[in-house]
């Protein structure tokens, strides 16, 4: 959903990554935005609702990860095909759970191929946990803040929908200051 997309965002700012959401409830001039800075290479992360998932070219997609698997085989299609363009290589990943297991046979009988299982290592996942949390957290907090910052000014406020107002919430994560940009 486009709220799970900006919360995705926050959180992987607030670890560190540098996220930027793209979602149908942004205008299109902030949609063209994050396009833009993920082409650039000015975000390494692009979470997308299935707005991105047809008729952009975007060549240096090298992982699609699938959150939540698509309930029409063919747009699991349309989503991978993100990855590996012109004669590239990549990876497509998706989450499935227990729940998921029909759909996920609609799509391998579609592609006709059997897609590989990668277990998770409880031992890892479980070492990332208190981080993710509290990463997790943080980002809620900052969505409740623009959120009412939202209502109070009935107008958007800059260009939060890019995440840099993690930036002050990575800083509380990260348990430091970071210096502060030039032409900020």
């Amino acid at each position: 959903t486009c709220n799970n997309t900006q919360r995705t965002a926050l959180l992987l700012r607030n670890l560190g990554f540098t996220a930027i959401p793209l979602h149908g409830q942004m205008s299109q001039s902030k949609r063209l935005g994050s396009l833009n800075k993920f082409k650039a290479k000015a975000r390494s992360i692009l979470l997308a609702t299935d707005v991105a998932s047809r008729g952009l070219d975007i060549p240096h997609v090298d992982v699609v990860v699938n959150f939540d698997i698509p309930t029409h085989s063919k747009d699991y299609i349309h989503r991978v095909g993100r990855t590996a363009r012109a004669g590239r290589s990549g990876k497509a990943i998706t989450f499935v759970t227990q729940y998921d297991v029909e759909l996920f046979q609609r799509i391998e009988h579609l592609i006709g191929k059997k897609l590989p299982v990668f277990p998770t290592q409880d031992d890892e996942v479980m070492m990332l946990t208190e981080r993710v949390t509290e990463a997790q957290r943080f980002a809620r907090m900052e969505l409740r803040e623009h959120g009412e910052k939202k209502k109070r000014t009935r107008e958007d406020v800059g260009d939060n929908d890019d995440t840099e107002g993690a930036l002050g919430v990575r800083n509380k994560v990260a348990g430091g200051k970071m210096k502060k940009r030039k032409g900020r």
